[in-house]
């Protein structure tokens, strides 16, 4: 609902209906009608009114199209007094923003708009039940977004350079089903009521650019990624502030205060299951109650031009003004409603009374009191034909005063109501998601015997927790129908089915029934090969393993995040148990199964270690007692005199979760005529007990083992070359050192700089791979 400057009230109905509310009086004639989508929680859902309404007239509407398939759009309409401008004899709409088409689930819609301080038009959009849209730049759903009134997108928006077409309204994401929001008045401050999944209720303060979490988080969140709520109350009945859907804010900042001062600034905003509202002080975040019980089902929530909250009531169907009496008389909050009855039946009228506590009833028929009658409703046991017409009212009073309520017109007819029975399905009855069922049932009535197909009215609603969404609307003219169970949605356990039954006879007497469907519930469980991994369930991270409660039937979403780490060693997703790739479907199987993802060490870049020798030396049989540790070049040779050349290195450890798989010996030749071989040379394995400043022929260690590389022949003078070496005979010396000699078989001579080389890149190399 929205007020208009000039105080009129324009209310939404789902089914396409605007209404307005002129001076207290709901006016006969709808502002408009227009075709919907009304499934579910589609319709028409949200209004707003431009702030040049004065003179432009202009009305904005959020509703879910047919055409050209479903999907939700804003249009503007013109007031032409206390109806739609209409040319031709219809309603002149202008579309100005269609958003992403809609998948067959039909709930989180959002819908609400709101113009800013900036003259922007603000709409909050849902996530049509599907979690990853809420962080994807690449729709509009589970977003706020800023656009011109004409539904041109300003350029200043947060992700304008960075999105594309109409997706460049995004202001802020992360949201699941952002109902309502507001704007405090004479400020850019904004917060959103988005309801929650199964656990908490938050209101945000929203800001340019930001992301709410949704699904990663849900409630109070450290993640820095995200915005943590403003405020969140949980589900848990055991809290002191819990519910399960906040659907109404409103800032109390009028420019007519009727309310105490220090209501002032305070944030309303309530609950759709627990019919409370609360107010927050948005500097304290002290939380007090308002009102603990209002009618029905509150869904909006605006503060008038005379400065009084009211609240919108989907339970009743009614605008509920809330004054503020402080010690003065109560005032009627809900007036008793005439009814309709048979001979013999009982009838209640009943009253909400406001104001200060505690109060005293006097129910009066005919403005005569009627003993006992003290309570805050009257019941009359056995109504007969001469209670016909009787009117009954209430006085209402307090330690200030008293107030008389209206007069409720009790009409008695001799017919007595029907009897409507759904002979199928029975109650109580299972389903699975996907399930079809067909409804039938019978009526009969004493004085028009068994009734037509046209006194049947159907309506099937979804239950879930302490809420209800519609899922059939209310249809008429046949004893039978059919509808299909979703399997997609909601995915708690914790819901239900009812099909309703009205039958109506001649005389206009109604009779309501009902049967409830229970969901067929399995164990599911989530697991992987790898300790210490988390999965996504619906979209939302999970501790594995995992068991939770699924529907039969009903699709859930499983995701492997990939790659994660685990212990300092990085993971990537390899199969699921079931086949499915990282992210896909499962439907939930009629018997207990386990989902495990498995994971394999991620393949990553290869590490490249390289070291040079911490001593080398030649060891010389033509000099057999001689060193030539501090020599620049080394020298190899089988015999003529023998010669072998020495080199030791330090060799690191594997990093953590590498293994050794390459290595190769780079050496450069000298400028030596004689530098240069015509025959392989070998590297082998030496004993490491040796000192560079000490080694000789005589105290040379032995070489041991098989060969660890060669040396390639046909080397020339002055050129560098590499020499592979076996990675699983370095293994073992992994962390510590190895030394190795190199020499041939025969008497051809190879000289290659050593360590002491003035130029690094002259002397040897061991470069390691690790993978």
């Amino acid at each position: 609902m929205a007020f208009a400057p000039d105080g009129r009230l324009f209310v939404v109905a789902q089914d396409g209906t605007v209404r307005i509310v002129k001076n207290g009086t709901t006016l006969p004639t709808p502002f408009l009608k227009i075709t919907t989508d009304d499934q579910g929680e589609r319709g028409l859902t949200g209004i707003a009114i431009d702030p040049n309404f004065a003179t432009n007239k202009y009305v904005y509407l959020y509703y879910a199209s047919f055409t050209p398939v479903p999907h939700n759009r804003v249009s503007r309409f013109v007031a032409d007094g206390d109806v739609a401008l209409r040319s031709g004899g219809a309603v002149v709409e202008t579309p100005i923003l269609d958003l992403d088409n809609l998948s067959t689930v039909n709930i989180h819609n959002g819908g609400a708009m709101n113009f800013g301080a900036d003259g922007k038009l603000y709409v909050a959009v849902g996530e049509n039940a599907n979690g990853s849209n809420s962080q994807n730049l690449n729709n509009l759903l589970g977003k706020v977004l800023r656009i011109n009134a004409d539904g041109t997108i300003p350029t200043d928006n947060p992700f304008f350079a960075t999105a594309s077409g109409k997706n460049r309204a995004i202001w802020a994401l992360g949201f699941r089903n952002p109902f309502t929001f507001t704007f405090q008045p004479g400020t850019n401050k904004i917060f959103v009521n988005d309801v929650g999944g199964s656990a908490w209720e938050e209101i945000n303060d929203t800001v340019r650019g930001g992301n709410y979490g949704w699904p990663t988080t849900e409630g109070p969140t450290t993640d820095p990624r995200f915005i943590s709520p403003f405020y969140a109350y949980p589900h848990d009945t055991a809290a002191p502030v819990n519910g399960c859907a906040i659907t109404g804010g409103a800032f109390y900042n009028p420019a007519t205060m009727r309310y105490p001062s220090d209501y002032v600034g305070d944030y309303f905003f309530a609950d759709f299951c627990n019919h409370w509202i609360r107010r927050i002080d948005p500097v304290t975040k002290t939380v007090t109650d308002f009102a603990t019980t209002t009618t029905p089902h509150p869904v909006d929530l605006k503060v008038g031009p005379d400065g009084n909250l009211y609240y919108l009531s989907r339970g009743s169907g009614a605008v509920v003004r809330v004054t503020y009496t402080g010690s003065l008389a109560p005032t009627i909050q809900t007036q008793p409603a005439s009814q309709t009855v048979g001979t013999g039946e009982s009838v209640t009228f009943s009253v909400v009374a406001g104001g200060t506590g505690p109060f005293s009833y006097q129910w009066q028929r005919n403005g005569a009191n009627i003993a006992g009658a003290t309570g805050s409703s009257y019941t009359l046991s056995s109504a007969s034909a001469g209670d016909n017409g009787a009117g009954f009212r209430v006085v209402v009073t307090n330690a200030a005063g008293s107030v008389t309520s209206s007069v409720a017109t009790l009409t008695v007819k001799n017919d007595a109501a029907p009897t409507g029975t759904i002979s199928s399905p029975l109650n109580d009855v299972k389903y699975v998601g996907g399930q079809t069922f067909t409804y039938n049932g019978t009526a009969t009535d004493p004085e028009d015997g068994t009734l037509p197909a046209s006194a049947f009215t159907w309506t099937v609603d979804f239950h879930h927790d302490q809420h209800v969404h519609p899922f059939v609307p209310p249809t008429t003219g046949s004893r039978t129908g059919q509808f299909t169970i979703a399997t997609t949605g909601h995915t708690e356990t914790n819901v239900w089915y009812r099909i309703h039954l009205t039958v109506r006879d001649s005389g206009g007497r109604t009779q309501d029934s009902y049967v409830d469907l229970r969901p067929t519930v399995v164990p599911i469980t989530l697991r992987s090969n790898t300790p210490g991994l988390s999965l996504n369930l619906d979209d939302q991270p999970r501790t594995l393993p995992l068991t939770t409660d699924s529907v039969v039937g009903v699709i859930r979403k499983l995701g492997a995040p990939s790659p994660q780490t685990v212990g300092g060693v990085a993971y990537q997703f390899d199969t699921w148990s079931d086949g499915g790739s990282a992210t896909h479907d499962v439907a939930t199987p009629a018997v207990a199964t386990t989902y495990t993802a498995n994971f394999k060490p991620a393949a990553t870049s290869p590490v490249v270690i390289t070291r040079t020798p911490i001593a080398d030396a030649t060891a010389n049989a033509g000099a057999p007692t001689t060193s030539n540790g501090t020599s620049a070049s080394l020298a190899s040779q089988g015999t003529n005199p023998g010669q072998i050349a020495y080199l030791r290195f330090a060799l690191p450890a594997a990093p953590a979760g590498k293994t050794l798989t390459g290595a190769v010996l780079r050496y450069r030749t000298t400028t030596l005529a004689s530098a240069g071989t015509d025959e392989p040379h070998t590297i082998r394995v030496s004993g490491d007990a040796w000192s560079e400043a000490t080694l000789n022929w005589a105290n040379r260690p032995a070489l041991t083992g098989a060969a660890l590389g060669t040396l390639p022949a046909g080397a020339v003078p002055n050129a560098a070359y590499s020499a592979g070496v076996s990675p699983a005979s370095l293994q073992p010396f992994l962390g510590t050192s190895v030394s190795m000699g190199i020499t041939s078989a025969g008497t051809d001579r190879l000289w290659f700089w050593s360590r002491e080389h003035a130029a690094a890149s002259y002397r040897p190399q061991l470069v390691l791979t690790f993978s």
